[in-house]
């Protein structure tokens, strides 16, 4: 007989937390009937400043079989919390989760770039990647890699042997469901393995934090710039030189002056 849920949660906070995030967001994408086109990123969203997208992306579902899925596989995923002797645990769960779902995202966008200037696909300017499909294969490929002997299971159901989930499961949702994200998956696979293989590491609690730190300014920041959301307290004008933001809270006549990329659009290579 298996655990109460409530022990499995206090075994899984982290994973709890972020299945309770992206069910939440789901819900109120539902109750307002917010479309797929206003939270997901695209190559076109992301050159017109909506880099926002990048993070409503990831933390969105509009179906509920998609939620469900992802759901579903990351709760057997959490089991990397509980591996503190492998090296892993709930500070490094955390940590390159983070690094999941920012380089995971950029690395699509990279693609569709390729893709688009490259070969002259056009296609791929108004593809709309979300979920968090990417972060889900991105942590299918570390425990792969660090935890071969480990099984999948999704829905309670069915069972994968980890070291081959990543593929298995590529290869499964490309024919199950043909609007899921390829390169989307393929991502995050890709990232995965740069972080098992220690290609991307050094991330600590001050790194983590600094990471995030720098997620909200540049959220924040691009949802204003691209209109939208009006932030009333945050006011951003042209000053001398149009390739300089003038930052004013309003509430005080401090004016903070900072070097920016000119609006109009960014090259992922």
């Amino acid at each position: 007989m298996g655990k109460p849920l409530f022990y499995e949660v206090m075994e899984k906070p982290a994973t709890s937390c972020i299945i309770g995030i992206c069910t939440t967001i789901w819900f109120y994408i539902q109750k307002k009937n917010i479309g797929y086109q206003h939270v997901g990123v695209s190559y076109e969203t992301a050159i017109e400043g909506h880099y926002w997208r990048l993070i409503t992306s990831a933390f969105s579902h509009i179906s509920v079989i998609h939620l469900v899925f992802n759901m579903s596989a990351l709760w057997s995923l959490g089991i990397v919390e509980q591996l503190d002797y492998l090296g892993l645990g709930i500070a490094y769960y955390l940590q390159y989760t983070l690094v999941l779902v920012v380089l995971s995202g950029l690395l699509v966008l990279g693609m569709y770039h390729i893709l688009i200037q490259r070969f002259k696909i056009e296609y791929f300017r108004r593809v709309t990647a979300v979920g968090y499909s990417c972060v889900v294969f991105g942590w299918m490929t570390i425990l792969s890699v660090k935890q071969p002997s480990s099984k999948l299971d999704l829905f309670g159901i069915v069972s994968l042997p980890i070291s081959f989930a990543p593929f298995e499961s590529l290869i499964f949702t490309s024919i199950i469901v043909p609007q899921a994200s390829f390169l989307g998956h393929l991502s995050g696979i890709i990232v995965g393995y740069a972080i098992a293989w220690g290609l991307i590491h050094g991330m600590t609690n001050y790194w983590a934090v600094s990471m995030l730190g720098w997620i909200v300014l540049v959220f924040v920041f691009s949802l204003k710039r691209s209109g939208a959301y009006d932030f009333k307290f945050l006011e951003i004008e042209s000053v001398t030189d149009p390739s300089l933001p003038s930052v004013r809270f309003m509430g005080n006549s401090r004016t903070l002056q900072m070097s920016s990329v000119p609006v109009g659009g960014i090259e992922i290579a």
